[in-house]
Formats: structure tokens, C-alpha cells, sequence
């Protein structure tokens, strides 16, 4: 696997303890925290181009302040945490291209042994930003393709233009090829709908007549119940199990969550959030600017949060679209 290049013994020992750390807050429920996260999801912003319907930010139903992660206070986010993190996601909310200091936090991750991947909606990947995509060191890119017509397409990546996306995956798939590149693996993440599953064979063609390395179908999360006509027929891709006028997720919601003794959250400006479902930011652990990331990862704040979930997990509404668990 890519991921064990980036792996150095302290950073095994480490994985070790978060492990270990975890297993026994199960069995005792009570909350053990031995080591350091060892991946990071950095927000470069949570400003979009797309209104896309089940996004808080493109819908504009989000309440939560806009802006763009200064360089200096990636910096401040990545330096203390170097030795620990293996995995970097540098995306949450929005569209990470519109940062025009992406390339520069990239190459600052990768110089530090950091693999880092990022997410996109593909409306910014000109020639000129893929070769700069291929030369920033990025491992791994996910492009999001929900269809492939427009009339597909733009039903829920409303604003969206297919054909700009189809060219981008081509300019990055060249730029790959022009520089005898191996990175950035690039997955094609389709997201199924009631309205697109007809799609599948088609979109399982286009991936394997490009060699794309991976195609990745997804449930689609569904918070409105104005939207529950989006849920696929097909129920092998849909995460709920429908109620009239509500949907149910399918996990039993156990009370453990990984994620929040693996994975540190760093929204735009700083704020740390213990999971990637709390897009209101309703659970603020603290903020990078106040304090170290070592004092926030073993807070009160966040060891209460992980109390909470070993005891009620369902408690708490983040947790109810989560598919942390998830059986498929």
C-alpha cells in the first residue's frame, strides 16, 4: 500500500497506542486516549461554486461562518502534528480549489511525509492546475461524478456542468501521463441516487476505458425530508431504511466511534470539531489559534464528547447519518 511509505516507527508506535487507547475505553467505557492522531481532515475552505442540495453549504441552509485557512495557520495545524499523522484529507466543507493557496499546503504536507489526499466537485481542473496538481506531490484526488448526462448530473450537483468535469478528469489523467507520474491515484466517486442508479454500468464503462484507479459508489446522505425522493430504489446503496416522513439509518449505532480517537478535525479558521457529520459545528472542541493541538486532543471537551458516545451514541444527531459502522 502507498500509506506504509509514509509510515516511520514512531508513527507505528503511535497507531499502537491510539489502538490500544480505544479498545479498552470498549471495554471498560471509559475513555483512554494513549497517543496522537494520525490523521488529520483539514477545511481550505467551506466556500463552494455549487448549490448541490444535500450540502448545508451549497444550499445554503449552513450558518456557519464562511472564509478560506490562511497558509500560516496550516502551518500552525501541520508542524506540531507532523510526526504522528500518516493520512491527511485537506477537504470538509466546500470547494478546496477555490483556496488559492492549495498547492502550497499540499506541497507543505508532502514535504513533511504527510499523504494527502483532497476531494473536489472537478470544475477547477483546468491544464494549468492539473500540472500544478501533479507537481504539488497530492496522492490522492477523489472526483465527484453523480452522472453522466447533464440532466443526470446537475439534479443534485445543481450549478454543475458535466462536460467541464469530464474535460478536468481528462487534463489530470494527461498531466499524470505527461510528467510519467504515478500520483495522484484518482478515485471517480459516484453517488447514488434514485435518479442516476440506471447509470451504474455506464459509469463502471467511463472508469475502466480511462484506467481510473478506483471507482467508489456511495449512499448518499439525506437530512431533509423534502429530498427523500433522491433515496435509490436499489436499497444495497442507500444508507436509510425509510419511515413515512423520516429516514432511519440502517447501523445500529453502536456506542464507539474510531474516528474520534484516530482523526483531528481543522475547520477553515482553526476550529476543531471531533467529526467530519458535525458540518454545523455544533460540538467545538476549541481552536488552534487558543491552543495546542496536543492540549485540544486531550481536552475535557473532546474526552467528554468521547464519553458521551461510548455511553448514548445516538444522542447525538451527527451520529444518526454516520456511516461509521455501517453495515454493507
Amino acid at each position: 500500500m502507498d500509506l506504509l511509505k509514509y509510515i516511520s516507527f514512531l508513527k507505528l508506535i503511535n497507531i499502537a497506542r491510539v489502538y490500544t487507547g480505544y479498545i479498552l475505553s470498549i471495554l471498560f467505557k471509559k475513555v483512554f486516549v494513549f497517543g496522537y492522531p494520525y490523521s488529520l481532515t483539514t477545511e481550505p475552505t467551506n466556500q463552494c461554486n455549487l448549490n448541490c442540495l444535500e450540502c448545508p453549504t451549497g444550499n445554503k441552509t449552513s450558518l456557519v461562518e464562511k472564509g478560506k485557512m490562511t497558509f500560516e495557520n496550516y502551518t500552525k495545524i501541520i508542524d506540531p502534528l507532523r510526526k504522528y499523522i500518516v493520512y491527511q484529507m485537506l477537504y470538509f466543507q466546500g470547494e478546496p480549489f477555490l483556496n488559492s493557496d492549495l498547492f502550497k499546503m499540499i506541497k507543505y504536507s508532502d514535504d513533511k511525509r504527510i499523504y494527502t489526499s483532497l476531494s473536489t466537485n472537478g470544475h477547477f481542473l483546468s491544464k494549468q492546475n492539473c500540472e500544478a496538481i501533479v507537481s504539488s506531490g497530492l496522492k490522492k484526488i477523489i472526483v465527484s461524478l453523480d452522472g453522466l448526462s447533464q440532466e443526470s448530473y446537475e439534479k443534485y450537483r445543481v450549478g454543475g456542468h458535466l462536460n467541464t468535469v469530464l474535460t478536468g478528469i481528462q487534463n489530470l489523467i494527461e498531466a499524470k501521463q505527461e510528467s510519467l507520474s504515478g500520483y495522484p491515484k484518482i478515485t471517480i466517486q459516484f453517488l447514488v441516487f434514485k435518479h442516476n442508479e440506471k447509470e451504474l454500468d455506464q459509469i463502471k464503462t467511463y472508469c475502466k476505458n480511462l484506467n481510473i484507479d478506483k471507482l467508489e459508489l456511495k449512499s448518499a446522505q439525506i437530512t431533509s425530508t423534502d429530498n427523500m425522493y433522491l433515496i435509490p430504489e436499489n436499497n444495497k446503496y442507500s444508507r436509510y431504511k425509510t419511515a413515512p416522513h423520516k429516514t432511519l439509518i440502517k447501523s445500529s449505532l453502536k456506542n464507539r466511534c474510531f474516528r474520534i480517537w484516530n482523526t483531528m478535525l481543522f475547520t477553515w479558521n482553526g476550529t476543531v470539531l471531533p467529526c467530519c457529520f458535525d458540518k454545523e459545528n455544533l460540538y467545538k472542541i476549541g481552536n488552534i489559534l487558543d491552543k495546542t493541538s496536543f492540549n485540544l486532543w486531550n481536552s475535557y471537551a473532546y474526552n467528554k464528547f468521547r464519553k458521551n458516545i461510548l455511553q448514548n451514541r445516538k444522542q447525538h444527531s451527527i451520529c444518526c447519518n454516520c456511516t461509521e459502522g455501517l453495515k454493507k
